[in-house]
């Protein structure tokens, strides 16, 4: 059955910061069905961009060009159950995924705190969880499937080192991503540890926080010295599962996580000077709460107030410095921030583009409500992670450019190289990778990708 197509309508990420209007919209089902649309855009000298469920805040998947829907590639493909790995189709989403997957005795070993994305937009923006001995979900990937510029369908596995180091965190700059293979884990189940602490204390005792939990994070108040602490770990087998109940989910995570934090925004959009006692009363609404749930029934949480936000990854020791640094400027700046400030942790990685290249990371990301102007905090905060060697998370917003990108990844350039063999003629460029990758055509003497098919 050949994939289906309509006219096209005005697109808007999640967000509502990035949208285009691309000439057409195409829903395919088959990897072949991709690598025909991809083909005949590229003789007409049109672009094409695949979009999941736009929950990158930047415009990396905007096109005037051809938009794939991927929802027709979506569903479990394969299962080696000897091996855990599962190949999904791109278009998959977590949500989905992970109840598949739990069916299966399967489930990623990490992940991130919402999860709408599609498998192949959150490994294409190198989304990630944390836990300081543990990557992002794109250090799970043992395999993918690709259509490049001339619509060839490609087989990326890491007999291919330089394919497979830069395809995992693609940018949507190499291809069309069709599957995905996973290296998944047996199903486990984490203990969920959360409570208030004063950030003078999360970060006089960092280290062991961090290097004593399966996964650390917190939430800092700006404005206020107040923090929400997690810790989820591994449990011994045999323990019990002992879910939130449903009531105290409803009023933890729904009522005050959502509604009340709904009411709070707005009421700051309007009220800003109330803005620092809002977080103080916030961060002391939040009490101490343990449960023990299935892993990614634990990783996960409802996100329905709408913002904006940008995450920078910086070397791991710098944190306390680039938190004081945010914190004297918040005091010394005019802005009001009501949204805290999220810290996570990730083990380096191999892959090219990944914030963790080479590199163990801590993790800051600051938001802003949707209907604020985000622009002055989040300057403030990136001129300070910026002397820090942030590297900027490819799904959320930055400023940076190729020439600023180049300097904080080592393997930028072999990057662009991979990318002028698979994509010579810029079918899959848009505005934000000719800022972020540098515009251009590859040139005429590029060599054929060492690839498998």
């Amino acid at each position: 059955m050949s994939s289906t197509t309509r006219t096209a309508e005005r697109w808007t990420n999640w967000g509502r910061c990035a949208s285009s209007t691309p000439s057409r919209v195409a829903h395919p089902r088959t990897a072949d069905e991709v690598a025909e649309i991809v083909r005949t855009a590229a003789d007409s000298g049109q672009r094409v961009k695949p979009v999941g469920a736009g929950h990158s805040f930047t415009s990396i998947a905007a096109t005037d060009g051809v938009q794939l829907r991927m929802d027709g590639l979506a569903g479990i493909q394969h299962v080696d159950h000897e091996t855990g790995y599962v190949t999904v189709g791109a278009g998959t989403s977590l949500h989905d995924l992970n109840p598949a997957l739990h069916a299966l005795g399967l489930a990623l070993p990490n992940m991130g705190d919402v999860d709408p994305q599609t498998v192949s937009g959150a490994t294409a923006t190198g989304t990630h969880g944390t836990g300081a001995r543990l990557q992002g979900i794109t250090g799970a990937i043992v395999g993918l499937q690709l259509v490049t510029g001339d619509g060839s369908v490609v087989t990326v596995t890491p007999d291919d080192a330089a394919l497979f180091g830069a395809a995992r965190v693609g940018l949507g700059a190499l291809g069309v991503v069709t599957a995905i293979t996973l290296a998944c884990v047996p199903s486990f189940l984490l203990h969920a540890r959360e409570e208030p602490m004063r950030l003078t204390d999360v970060l006089g005792g960092l280290d062991a926080l961090v290097d004593e939990n399966d996964h650390f994070e917190f939430y800092w108040f700006p404005h206020t010295d107040r923090a929400l602490v997690k810790r989820n770990n591994r449990v011994p087998e045999g323990t019990a599962r002992k879910p939130l109940s449903k009531a105290r989910f409803l009023f933890d995570d729904e009522i005050v996580s959502n509604g009340v934090f709904e009411i709070v925004n707005r009421v700051a959009t309007r009220q800003r000077s109330w803005v620092p006692r809002l977080n103080e009363i916030s961060g002391r609404a939040l009490s101490a709460r343990e449960y023990t749930d299935w892993s990614y029934e634990v990783f996960v949480s409802p996100r329905r107030v709408r913002f904006r936000e940008m995450e920078y990854a910086i070397p791991r020791a710098a944190l306390p410095e680039v938190l004081r640094e945010i914190d004297t400027w918040i005091d010394a700046s005019d802005e009001t921030v009501s949204f805290p400030v999220e810290v996570r942790f990730a083990a380096p990685d191999d892959i090219w583009m990944s914030t963790g290249y080479d590199r163990a990371n801590a993790y800051v990301a600051v938001h802003q409500y949707h209907q604020m102007d985000y622009r002055p905090y989040f300057e403030g905060v990136e001129a300070i992670v910026k002397e820090h060697q942030g590297r900027p998370h490819w799904g959320k917003l930055h400023t940076l450019d190729a020439d600023a990108l180049r300097a904080r990844y080592p393997r930028f350039d072999d990057f662009l190289s991979v990318r002028d063999r698979l994509d010579p003629h810029r079918t899959f460029a848009n505005a934000y990778l000719d800022r972020v990758l540098g515009g251009g055509h590859a040139s005429a003497n590029v060599s054929g990708a060492t690839v498998s098919a």
